[in-house]
């Protein structure tokens, strides 16, 4: 049999398959997962990195499905240090911002282990709670108040968990911490940075008086903005507080108006509660003309891919042509929007 009627075959015994498990709206994504899959057969000979792949889409498999029934609920996510002892002042304020979340209506998402992690869900609650574990040597059971949880994932990969993380996430809130802390923060900014990720408020929380994020924010500004390594309307992208009220506020004023953006080809759509008046838009187009690179800011229905997609499509909109580049500044056009 030639390869293009080998392909052929094989397509029509994909089709097949996935025919007997139910179809759905996703079969032709996952006709293209199962082709993938089989190419691997050939263009992938190590059994180690396969085994990544395999191991891979079991964790987001799984991952996606626990979270499916609380896609309509909003969710933080809290990182710090697993070291940080019950007694510390970092502790009770990480329980204390995460019990206020959880009042607000927000669920919680942080690591299942100790320190922080713990603090997160002691204060949340397990029934607010998700804990993301992952597994080390040292480490392998998850921290008490998520033990038996429905809500409890163990993941082999960090880059699978990190992608849960972020993924799932609408507010991202950090305590000092060490390597991990300090690597969450830079993904969670450099996603935001490159338009990877949705724009979300990124709060970095210090003990009251303390230092260690103020100290971080000048080491951004002394070497990063001096040195035209970032730019300056990139520190929008995040703010630090001592204070867990004010973290609060942070996160849902950021929700205040604004609901979620997405990209339609070249136009960037903002989904909001309140659509802005005629002069309100007038002044957006003035104060945002830099990062506007061709259709001014206006209102919109909802486009054929949204409504395909049945993607909030009840909201009002605005829409323009964004340059992709100005992401600290659309950080700013989001929180005059909430103060409309």
């Amino acid at each position: 049999m030639d390869k293009p009627s080998s392909d052929a075959e094989v397509k029509r015994r994909i089709h097949e398959l996935i025919g007997l498990k139910g179809g759905g709206h996703n079969a032709d994504l996952v006709e293209d997962i199962m082709e993938t899959a089989l190419r691997l057969l050939q263009d992938v000979e190590d059994r180690g990195d396969v085994r990544v792949m395999q191991t891979a889409m079991r964790e987001l498999r799984y991952a996606f499905k626990l979270f499916a029934p609380y896609a309509g609920v909003r969710k933080v996510t809290i990182f710090g240090s697993a070291r940080t002892a019950p007694a510390k002042t970092e502790y009770q304020q990480a329980a204390e911002f995460a019990r206020k979340m959880a009042a607000s209506g927000f669920m919680v998402i942080t690591g299942a282990g100790p320190g922080i992690m713990q603090a997160g869900h002691e204060g949340a609650g397990p029934e607010k709670s998700f804990g993301i574990n992952i597994r080390l040597p040292w480490e392998q059971t998850p921290n008490p108040v998520m033990v038996g949880d429905r809500k409890l994932i163990n993941f082999k990969y960090f880059f699978t968990r990190k992608l849960i993380f972020i993924r799932h996430s609408d507010a991202i809130a950090l305590f000092p911490g060490g390597f991990g802390t300090l690597d969450e923060g830079y993904e969670a900014l450099t996603l935001m940075q490159t338009g990877k990720s949705q724009i979300m408020p990124l709060v970095l929380i210090d003990r009251p008086g303390g230092t260690y994020w103020k100290t971080w924010d000048k080491n951004m500004r002394e070497h990063l903005v001096r040195n035209q390594l970032v730019s300056p309307e990139d520190l929008f992208l995040y703010q630090i507080t001592d204070d867990a009220d004010q973290a609060l506020k942070c996160i849902t004023r950021f929700y205040r108006n604004f609901h979620s953006t997405r990209f339609v080809k070249d136009l960037l759509v903002l989904r909001l509660k309140h659509a802005p008046s005629d002069s309100a838009l007038d002044a957006l187009n003035e104060d945002f003309a830099d990062i506007i690179a061709g259709e001014k800011i206006r209102t919109i229905q909802a486009t054929p891919e949204e409504v395909e997609d049945n993607d909030a499509i009840e909201l009002p909109r605005i829409a323009f042509d964004f340059d992709r580049r100005s992401y600290g500044r659309l950080r700013r056009l989001i929180d005059v929007l909430n103060s409309l």
